[in-house]
């Protein structure tokens, strides 16, 4: 009787089991991300647990490195035949990455509703050769912040226009004693640096290669390091500015300790919570100056995008992962560190409440984003940039003979 009633508990088991194939099925992806800027670990968490709710099918593991370590820990997993589905990637690596196959194509699953809902100058984040390697999620520059008290108790009516109007400025809170130095930068000799430094490059109308040939080391990209150099041994820069990441930047601004800070748009909430910050309701924020004659003002392309290796086994879910992060409910819901993507997010009183400033400045930067060249080489020809601001800074060479060195040794 027992064994009977056993095999009809199996039986039943089993036609259950057939009945509902997929009901313990679970695929599992494996994303990569960065923990720093933008979205912070728990944003993308809560973002990710979203999506397994509404797809209980789908697992994701999510994996955090600091900016420092995303492109060589993305080309070691492909190298191992294993690691990643999803990874975030940076605006300058679709070169490289499309040349040595390291993201899929997916052109082919980019809908006419997207290209027409997506902001036209975020695509160029994820485009190489007329091709779609991903979808843009973080839409990002680096925007001019102020502390208002500050350039009030100095008589500053309004944050400078120009970066000369900006070392005046600083030169006059320095010599009122409000500050000993005004200015913080990120310049640590990391890819930091070199958006600050393309920053002054868009501003000075410089350019970095011409005919896929270094052109940096002339015009407005010497021009560019000069006045970083200049700044730096003026006293008006922190002097441990070449040491600054972006976040050592934002703890200097929220301490009181900076009257100016170049950052991107991630610090303006931050700076402005009262938990953390010593500057909450007094931090200003202006697209960067530009340069009188050559621009209004100037900005960094520092967008990132998530896009699906070409180890993955899950194409098809890793997508489906994709579209739910970049998606305007999702971005729209976490605007307050990093702006959306999406063109009509901008008239929705929920994304803009409380930003309009950041929003105003917006406007301008992100239509003034100016790219780091787009090469396969890239990481060569940081690296030799990284190098020749290190250098200058610390005078063991001239910007001249700094930027004439990156030039050969940039691998172009």
């Amino acid at each position: 009787m027992l064994k009977s009633f056993n095999k009809t508990l199996l039986g039943a088991a089993l036609i259950g089991a057939s009945l509902a194939p997929h009901a313990f099925a679970e695929t599992t992806l494996n994303a990569l991300f960065m923990a720093q800027a933008a979205y912070s670990e728990a944003d993308v968490r809560a973002m990710t647990d979203a999506f397994a709710k509404a797809n209980p099918d789908i697992k994701v593991n999510l994996e955090f490195v600091p900016y420092e370590g995303l492109h060589d820990k993305t080309v070691l997993a492909q190298g191992s035949g294993g690691g990643y589905d999803v990874v975030l990637f940076d605006v300058i690596w679709p070169a490289e990455y499309a040349t040595n196959k390291v993201l899929v194509d997916v052109s082919s699953r980019v809908t006419d509703e997207m290209k027409k809902g997506v902001l036209p100058g975020a695509w160029t984040t994820v485009q190489y050769d007329s091709k779609y390697y991903g979808m843009p999620w973080i839409l990002d520059t680096k925007y001019l912040f102020y502390n208002k008290e500050i350039l009030e108790k100095a008589g500053i009516k309004t944050p400078p226009k120009t970066w000369d109007e900006l070392t005046e400025q600083a030169k006059t809170i320095k010599d009122k004693g409000l500050l000993a130095t005004p200015i913080a930068w990120s310049w640590s000799q990391a890819e930091a640096a070199i958006c600050d430094y393309t920053t002054l490059v868009s501003a000075y109308g410089g350019d970095f290669l011409k005919d896929g040939k270094p052109a940096f080391q002339t015009g407005g990209g010497l021009d560019a390091l000069k006045y970083m150099v200049s700044s730096y041994s003026s006293g008006l820069t922190n002097p441990n500015s070449k040491e600054f990441l972006e976040e050592d930047v934002r703890k200097v601004f929220e301490n009181g300790d900076a009257a100016f800070a170049l950052n991107w748009t991630y610090m303006y909430n931050m700076a402005n919570d009262p938990k953390d910050s010593k500057v909450a309701g007094k931090v200003g924020v202006v697209p960067a100056p530009g340069v009188a004659g050559k621009s209004e003002a100037s900005a960094v392309n520092g967008s990132m995008g998530l896009g699906i290796t070409s180890a993955s086994k899950h194409p098809d879910e890793a997508w489906k992962y994709i579209t739910f992060m970049t998606s305007q409910a999702t971005q729209n819901a976490y605007a307050k560190l990093s702006l959306p993507i999406w063109a009509s997010s901008y008239e929705d009183p929920a994304v803009t409440k409380g930003q309009e400033e950041l929003i105003s400045a917006a406007k301008i930067g992100l239509a003034a984003m100016y790219p780091r060249p787009t090469t396969p080489k890239y990481q060569e020809l940081s690296t030799a940039l990284q190098q020749a601001i290190q250098e200058s800074l610390l005078g063991q060479s001239s910007p001249e003979d700094a930027l004439k060195s990156a030039a050969d040794n940039s691998g172009l």
